[in-house]
C-alpha cells in the first residue's frame, strides 16, 4: 500500500453512516460521497435567517389549510439515490399524507421517497458549493418537488449570483424531471409552486438574518 493510498479517508455507505451517527450529537455530519462532513457550525444570522424562514413557513403552511398535513421535523436525514450520500437539509417539510410509506423514518427519521417531502430549502453557508452543485443535483435526481437556496451572504459563484454578486434567493421547481431555477434579488417577490401563499419579497428574507 502507498503512502497515498493510506492518506485516503474511509469511505461509509450510508447504513454504516447511519450506524456511526453519534446519538443526541450537538454536531451536524452529512454524508457526501462516502465520506463523513461535519458541517460548519451556523453563524448567528445563519441561524436566525433559518428559525424566522421557519415561522414564516409555518405560516403560509396554515394560511393554505395544510396545518399538522405538511409539517416541518427538528431532524431528518434525506437518503439520496448516490447510495453513498446522506444530508440533513437545513428545513424539509414533510407531508404526512404519505409519509407512513417511509420505511426508516419513525425509526430513524430517514426520508427516502421524493413523494414524502413538499420542499426542501438550505441557507447557504462557507460550504456554498454543496448547495449549488451536489445537493442540487442530488435532490433533483431523487424528485424533490422544490429546492430553496437562500444565499443570504452572497458566497455563490459568480456564474450563479452575478457580478458584482448580490444575495440571491433561488426557487428551483421540478419540470419534466430538471429542475427550473428562478433567481429573486431585492424587493423581487418570492414565487414559488408548492407554497404558493408565501409573500414576502427577497430582501425582506434578507433583512430576517439581522
Amino acid at each position: 500500500m502507498t503512502i497515498a493510498q493510506q492518506a485516503e479517508p474511509k469511505t461509509y455507505s450510508f447504513d454504516e453512516f447511519i450506524t456511526w451517527y453519534p446519538e443526541s450529537s450537538k454536531v451536524r455530519y452529512e454524508l457526501h460521497n462516502g465520506v463523513i462532513i461535519e458541517m460548519p457550525k451556523p453563524k448567528v444570522k445563519h441561524s436566525n435567517l433559518t428559525g424566522a424562514i421557519i415561522e414564516q413557513i409555518l405560516i403560509t403552511i396554515r394560511q393554505m389549510g395544510k396545518g399538522g398535513i405538511w409539517t416541518i421535523p427538528r431532524k431528518s436525514i434525506v437518503k439520496t439515490k448516490r447510495e453513498l450520500s446522506g444530508y440533513e437539509p437545513d428545513i424539509i417539510v414533510l407531508n404526512q399524507e404519505v409519509i407512513g410509506a417511509e420505511p426508516r423514518w419513525e425509526s430513524e427519521s430517514i426520508i427516502q421517497n421524493p413523494e414524502s417531502v413538499k420542499l426542501i430549502v438550505e441557507v447557504v453557508s462557507t460550504n456554498w458549493r454543496d448547495d449549488y452543485y451536489h445537493k442540487l443535483r442530488d435532490y433533483e435526481e431523487m424528485g424533490i418537488e422544490e429546492y430553496w437556496i437562500i444565499d443570504y451572504a452572497a458566497l455563490g459563484a459568480i456564474k450563479f449570483i452575478g457580478n458584482p454578486k448580490q444575495p440571491t434567493i433561488f426557487v428551483c421547481h421540478l419540470v419534466d424531471g430538471e429542475y427550473q431555477m428562478n433567481a429573486f434579488t431585492d424587493n423581487s417577490p418570492i414565487v414559488s409552486q408548492t407554497l404558493h401563499q408565501f409573500n414576502l419579497s427577497a430582501e425582506q428574507i434578507f433583512a430576517m438574518a439581522l
